[in-house]
């Protein structure tokens, strides 16, 4: 086992008073910048999803001089579209009880106890301003007969929370902040760069001044300084190879940061999504989600007995099936926790009891649905994602059930940050995805699109200035040796990758890491196959760097190139996402370690030695990481063990 090295406890800046008057009074008590100042300073947004869309239109619309970079072709094709099911707020329409403090209450229990109090109760009070904002920028929610917005729910909560707009809610979503963007481009408050990488982060005396770029069509690797830097680059699902998430979704930008000096928080904690399209055979680049929002009209059932497994599901008589979900946890029934739901697939997968090829799957049957509501009603609510699954698997879900089962999602860890959202490293702030803050071990459904619009509309317009107000804008320039050297360094790194002209494919090296994580932290883990993980990873590294080859030059649109350097990162990253694994001896949300769960099955969390956030610090060598400890303390939700029975 690697023993990591210990270093300090890591200073939250949580504010202090009630949880439910934190957010109020830190807002009161944040630094100001006048108008007339706000246009001195500058500020660099990687990323255009909901997050980086949303923070680069404010900041721009509160005077700020905003660069906005993304490596598609336009922020319209940013992740966050994937997102379909929907966006949590508790406004309590349907007066079922639901509530700020319920949301707050639900997403740390949701978290199994692994997130941080202030900032949870924080994302709780902001959803309700996020419906708002997205119905006043047109958004097409849902709505109920007499025009009200209509609501649905979730996993891990017994009431209807979930605002959606049909199976496109990300898409919608991010239709509504890419107009904000666009219209802060035509008035030239946000200069906005596509097709354009960041392969490092440009530090001077500490602070956070820049990021290097490469323009993935010229190839030219240059340098923008700003006085400060919004990190809102998504998840790192991708390391597994097979995951829900686009192929180009990677670790980079924060595996860059953190290698200058950034901490990595929680790497261990990678979401299992429950309702995904099984694999079909070794062809696939990656896997297609089913919204969790089906499992609001489907039920989840398998066999009783593995000999009817190749029949016809509709040959199975209800005595002969086990709706498996609903007799574990009769109170969320097919509504558990992704987590939960996704460990239930594969304990009766691996009992013999699962269907289609291979006997990797499960059925999410809709035929008591239809028969309750009639076909068109279900086609209205998930007309598209019926549509996308024929097209896929060329069986129709309204004739037989889906076939689904679990898949590398979403991802909870990320780069630590303040209540302020800036990292350990001055001047930069991680928003959405990229950071920890806000789910700990096991994201909720549906909260995903409200963190990352929490974050950019709501919570880093307020909390940039309080960094701001200590630097004098535009103190960094192009002509800083800083700057000139982390473009050295980054072609230097280009032209590295180039030269080596092996003879493995970028894509064989992907897929061959991407299964050994996945076999060895994936949905469960143990002590001994983590450390397997951990020997090999440096080997497999070490083979990439002097037997890959990747064709073409640098100095045009190479995209092997772009695939080259994101898999070497993926190399370094998953070393430290095995030893986070191994490090945490306690099972908790998505974090699965066989030797520690309860007879029943269920996660078994070790409060007295891990209640807290493993903030990982680069040492300089992939294989010893300093562990930096943020303990967590649960003032208005107390510890208890996780149940959803």
């Amino acid at each position: 086992m690697v023993q990591p090295l210990l270093t300090m406890s890591l200073d939250s800046k949580i504010p202090s008073g009630p949880m439910a008057e934190k957010w109020t009074r830190h807002k009161r008590d944040s630094k100001l910048i006048n108008p007339k100042n706000k246009r001195k300073y500058s500020v660099i947004v990687v990323g255009s999803g909901l997050a980086g869309s949303a923070a680069a239109a404010s900041l721009s619309e509160m005077g700020y001089k905003v660069k906005c970079f993304c490596f598609q072709d336009s922020a319209r094709r940013a992740h966050s579209i994937a997102a379909q099911g929907g966006i949590n707020a508790a406004k309590n329409y349907q007066n079922d009880g639901d509530s700020v403090h319920r949301l707050f209450y639900d997403t740390v229990k949701g978290g199994d106890f692994r997130a941080r109090e202030a900032n949870v109760h924080r994302l709780a009070e902001v959803s309700v301003n996020i419906i708002d904002q997205c119905v006043a920028q047109g958004v097409p929610f849902a709505r109920e007969y007499g025009g009200g917005l209509a609501n649905r729910s979730f996993g891990g909560a017994q009431v209807s929370r979930t605002f959606y707009a049909r199976g496109q809610t990300g898409q919608q979503l991010l239709l509504g902040a890419y107009s904000a963007l666009n219209k802060e481009i035509a008035r030239g408050g946000v200069e906005m760069y596509s097709r354009t990488e960041m392969l490092d982060l440009i530090v001077v005396n500490g602070q956070t001044k820049g990021i290097v770029v490469r323009n993935l069509v010229t190839g030219k690797i240059d340098a923008h300084v700003a006085d400060t830097v919004l990190l809102c680059t998504g998840g790192y699902g991708n390391v597994f190879f097979l995951s829900t998430n686009a192929m180009g979704c990677n670790v980079t930008a924060t595996w860059r940061a953190h290698r200058k000096g950034a901490f990595f928080a929680n790497p261990c904690y990678t979401q299992i999504h429950p309702t995904c399209i099984p694999v079909s055979g070794d062809y696939q680049s990656k896997l297609t989600l089913m919204s969790e929002s089906l499992r609001n009209d489907g039920r989840v059932w398998v066999p009783k007995k593995a000999e009817d497994c190749g029949k016809n599901p509709a040959d199975i008589p209800e005595a002969d099936r086990d709706y498996y979900l609903e007799r574990k946890y009769p109170s969320f029934g097919n509504l558990a926790p992704r987590d939960i739901s996704s460990r239930a697939a594969k304990e009766a997968c691996d009992d013999g009891r699962g269907v289609g090829p291979g006997g990797r799957g499960v059925y999410l049957d809709f035929a008591e649905s239809i028969r309750d509501f009639g076909r068109n009603t279900i086609a209205e609510r998930y007309g598209n994602l019926f549509d996308m699954y024929e097209r896929i698997t060329g069986e129709s879900a309204y004739e037989r059930p889906m076939r689904i089962y679990p898949a590398v999602h979403y991802t909870m860890g990320g780069l630590w940050v303040d209540y302020n959202l800036m990292s350990n490293l001055p001047g930069l702030h991680v928003l959405g995805e990229a950071n920890f803050s806000d789910h700990g071990a096991n994201r909720l459904g549906a909260s995903a699109l409200m963190q990352g619009l929490a974050d950019g509309y709501f919570v880093i317009p307020t909390t940039v200035a309080n960094y701001l107000v200590t630097q004098k804008p535009g103190e960094v320039t192009l002509d800083n040796p800083e700057v000139k050297k982390a473009v050295a360094d980054a072609e230097e790194r280009t032209k590295k990758l180039l030269s080596v002209k092996g003879k493995r494919s970028v894509d064989s090296f992907h897929r061959e890491l991407g299964l050994l994580v996945w076999d060895k932290c994936g949905m469960a883990r143990t002590r001994e196959g983590l450390q397997e993980a951990i020997d090999r990873i440096p080997a497999l590294r070490e083979e990439f760097w002097n037997n890959v080859t990747v064709p073409g030059s640098g100095d045009a649109a190479n995209q092997e190139l772009e695939k080259a350097g994101r898999v070497a990162d993926f190399m370094e990253f998953a070393e430290l996402l095995c030893i986070d694994a191994q490090n945490r001896e306690e099972s908790c949300g998505g974090h699965f370690r066989e030797e520690h769960q309860y007879p029943d099955g269920e996660a078994k969390r070790n409060d007295q030695d891990f209640s807290y956030v493993a903030a990982w610090e680069y040492s300089g060598n992939c294989s010893q990481p300093k562990l930096n400890k943020e303990p967590l303390t649960f003032e208005e939700v107390h510890l208890a063990v996780r149940s959803y029975k």
